[in-house]
């Protein structure tokens, strides 16, 4: 079984990877400046590694079953959001402690 401490590190990497992809990367730049011209909402989210890893957050939480119910006794809904607050709070901090050190 795995602890819930490599858990929470698989969380974190998987999290900052995949928001750091969508809004850093060259791979999704294309995809990027479409949503900027075509859709507000969707530039803005790919535009933001807050809001991005939100979203994140709660798509990780749906794949990979809420995080937030392994720790806490509570409905598989509303670990999603929690989940979503936990990930954009980790992945802010995470990207915070990289920029400073660029």
């Amino acid at each position: 079984m795995i602890s819930l401490i490599t858990t929470l590190l698989f969380w974190t990497f998987m999290a900052y990877g995949m928001s750091t992809i969508i809004v850093y990367g060259t791979i999704f730049e294309p995809l990027r400046e479409w949503f900027k011209t075509n859709n507000k909402f969707l530039g803005d989210l790919t535009g933001c590694i807050m809001c991005t890893s939100t979203w994140v957050g709660f798509f990780l939480s749906l794949c990979l079953g809420g995080l937030a119910t392994k720790f806490f006794d509570i409905h598989w809904l509303p670990s999603i959001f929690f989940d979503g607050m936990f990930t954009t709070g980790i992945v802010w901090a995470v990207n915070t402690i990289v920029e400073h050190f660029e």
